[in-house]
Order: structure tokens, then C-alpha cells, then sequence
């Protein structure tokens, strides 16, 4: 059966109550189709000839334009036809609408790994490069041209990952966020049709797993604060984690970046390291028990207060991440022992730490004064790090419901 193409208004109301002007694509009774980017009300639509009625003012220009779009979409059925090849009607309209350049995925992803490389964000270029890897070993090649990544080819994809190479689903779909975030940089640079985006409603959708990172309550923060009987590298990571949760779930590298020369006026002033914002909070007594710990070795006012980072080169983005990740598995090394002594049956980790303010704050300060502590942009991903802990008010109604 031939394929054919018709200009049509999709009765699909927008926000605005309007219907878009499209080139339906027909082949072996499956439709899709090409949108041209332009609505119309209902009213002004002349469902007998097909054309935009007099009553909308850019008729003229708007029947002009389906015009053009439906010689263009047939003149590429012609060609399809005369290579005496068999299409799907996604197929025909991937093939239609080329790119507007040769740019291809390989393309993007090298360009966004140089990015973070020149920006030094070398946490994320470690990871990123090693989700591409998956990519070329299931597609074969790095020559993927974006109309050529389909619902389809995404599903296979992360069966792929999750079977063959036995990767978790959220890892994997990890690497379906960097492959979003790449085609969404070449629609906006006209690499490819945004008629042709595979992903959200109706295309592939990303659906993260819920999570459960459980932090510790008051009583084991406590049972931490007064552990005895531990080793010396046992006691500094001990008060890494224990300054990280006293600020509210500082970050580790934040943590580590600390200098003497920050601390002034009561206050630790400090650039977060994961977006560059300035940050000045008070600091509590608690921490100022652990800073007595380390002033013996302060060589002078801009040394470090924590000794992970002294040997640093802070020239060499790589040598910096490294010493980073060298001292985090260190320091969870030491807290799995040490939360063993504890007598506290979770895992705990330095991440950890946050969560675990999170769980103490959670019934007690608004998300929103909790977002400030955090230093969250969103307050999305505040509500997300307290949705495992707000239970008082839950367990408060079912008392109310039983206790009869």
C-alpha cells in the first residue's frame, strides 16, 4: 500500500483552547504526524477543503505554508518511492525531515565531555564519559544520527543495560538522561525536528525508582556523638561526618575545601563547590569542639582545617577529584566500623549525613527554611530529602483513628 499525506486539523486542544495545523502521514492505516507550528480555534477551520477559513486574519499566509509543507512532505514520498523501499509511516517522516546538518550524537557527546572538562567538573566527566561507553558498545558505531534514536530504539537500548550489561534501572536510566540532555541541545540548534523528540508523552518516558536513603534519628546522632573507644582515624572520620551534619548536611568536598581563613565573626563563609554560591552561616558549638581538635595544625590563616586536601594540586582538576574520592571511601571505610561500635543497625555513609538532618528537621522546620540550609535551588528536591521522614502527623491521625 502507497503512502499518502494530508493536511488536517488535530482536535487536540491546547492551554489556550486552540487546535495545531498538521501534515498527517499515512501508511498501511498508522498515521504520525508533522506538525508546522501553528494553531488555530476550531471555528476557523474549513473541515471540507482543508485550509484555514477567511475568519482567522493569517488564512492567506497559514494556507500558503500547508501548502508548501504538504508539496515538501510529498515530494520526499516520491523519492522514497522511486528507491523502491517499504516504510512505516514513522520511518517515511523520520526520513522526510533530515537534519538540517550532519552533526550526529558523537558529535554532542564530544563537545559535552570538552565542556565539562574546560569547566573542570570532573565528577560528572568521569561519569558521563563512562555512560557514552554504553552507548557505542550497543549501537556499534558512534555514527547515531538523532532521527535514528526512536521510542523504539530507547527501549531496546535500556533492555540492553539492564540485561547484557546488568546495570540497575536507575543507572540506567542515567544514561537515558545524558542522551535527552544531548538531543534537546541539538533540537535547539535545528540538528534534528522536534517532531521527531522520542522522549515524554507519547515517546519514551524517564521514570526514576523511589529511593530510600534513611538517616539516623536524634537518639543514634547521639549514640554517634559519645561512641568511645575508637582509633585516631576512626575520631577524624568521626568529625568529618559530624561537621558535615552539624551544617546541615554539608557536602563532602565543601567539607574538605574548609579553610581557617573562612572562619571569621562566628560565621563560616564558604563557595559551595557544586554551583558557586556564596554561603555564610553561624557556626555552632558543636563545631567549634571539632575545629579545637585540628588548631595545633594550622600552619597559617588559609591552611586547610581537615589535612585531606594539604597535598592537593589544585592545578590538576583530576589530582583534586581523586583525593576527593580517595578520602569519601576512607571515611566510609571507618563509619561502617564505627557505626558498628555505635550499635546503629543502618548504612551509613558520609552522604548520609544529609539525609540525616533532613530526618531530625523534618517535623520540625518548614521545607522552606530547611531549603535555605540546604542550599537547594528547588524546593522539589528539599520536599524529596524530607518525604521519607515526615511521618509525625501520619502516625499522629492513625493514633487518633485506633485509639477508640
Amino acid at each position: 500500500m502507497s503512502a499518502s499525506a494530508q493536511i488536517v486539523l488535530r482536535k487536540k486542544r491546547n492551554s489556550k483552547g486552540l487546535y495545531p495545523l498538521a501534515i498527517r502521514i499515512t501508511k498501511n492505516r498508522r498515521s504520525t504526524f508533522k506538525h508546522i507550528g501553528h494553531t488555530i480555534d476550531l471555528e476557523d477551520w474549513d473541515d471540507k477543503n482543508l485550509k484555514v477559513k477567511k475568519s482567522n486574519p493569517d488564512a492567506d499566509n497559514l494556507n500558503n505554508l500547508l501548502a508548501s509543507k504538504l508539496s515538501e512532505v510529498r515530494k520526499g514520498l516520491m523519492n522514497l518511492q522511486s528507491e523502491n523501499t517499504d516504510f512505516s509511516a514513522g520511518q517515511i517522516k523520520r526520513n522526510i525531515y533530515k537534519p538540517a546538518s550532519s552533526l550526529t550524537l558523537s558529535d554532542y557527546t564530544s563537545e559535552h565531555l570538552e565542556n565539562l572538562k574546560a569547566e573542570k567538573k570532573i565528577n560528572r566527566l568521569t561519569t558521563d564519559t563512562a555512560l557514552t561507553t554504553y552507548i557505542w558498545a550497543f549501537h556499534k558505531t558512534k555514527n547515531i544520527r538523532f532521527q535514528d534514536i526512536t521510542e523504539r530504539w530507547l527501549k531496546k537500548f535500556k533492555t540492553y543495560l539492564q540485561g547484557k550489561r546488568e546495570l540497575s534501572e536507575t543507572s540506567a536510566l542515567n544514561v537515558m538522561v545524558l542522551i535527552r540532555l544531548l538531543y534537546n541541545r541539538a533540537i535547539s540548534d535545528k540538528v534534528v525536528s522536534k517532531d521527531l523528540y522520542p522522549f515524554g508523552k507519547g515517546g519514551f518516558q524517564i521514570k526514576f525508582p523511589e529511593t530510600h536513603k534513611i538517616g539516623l534519628n536524634k537518639k543514634e546522632i547521639i549514640l554517634y556523638e559519645t561512641i568511645e573507644k575508637i582509633t585516631e582515624v576512626e575520631r577524624h572520620s568521626l568529625n568529618v561526618w559530624l561537621y558535615s551534619f552539624y551544617f546541615a548536611g554539608m557536602r563532602v568536598s565543601d567539607v574538605l575545601f574548609t579553610r581557617w581563613s573562612m572562619i571569621y565573626d562566628s560565621r563560616l563563609h564558604y563557595r559551595m563547590s557544586k554551583n558557586g554560591k556564596l554561603v555564610s552561616i553561624k557556626i555552632p558549638v558543636k563545631v567549634l569542639a571539632i575545629l579545637k581538635q585540628y588548631e595545633n595544625d594550622k600552619k597559617n590563616k588559609d591552611d586547610f582545617v581537615f589535612p585531606e586536601m594539604k597535598k592537593a594540586d589544585f592545578a590538576n582538576p583530576k589530582d583534586v577529584y581523586n583525593k576527593i574520592k580517595v578520602a569519601t571511601s576512607k571515611f566510609n571505610k571507618h563509619l561502617k566500623s564505627l557505626t558498628k561500635k555505635a550499635g546503629i543497625h543502618k548504612k551509613v555513609t558520609m552522604h548520609i549525613a544529609r539525609h540525616s538532618f533532613g530526618n531530625i528537621a523534618g517535623d520540625s522546620i518548614h521545607p522552606l527554611m530547611l531549603q535555605k540550609l540546604y542550599r537547594h535551588s528547588d524546593l522539589k528536591t528539599t520536599i524529596n530529602y524530607q518525604a521519607n521522614f515526615i511521618h509525625k502527623e501520619a502516625d499522629d491521625a492513625l493514633e487518633t483513628v485506633i485509639n477508640f
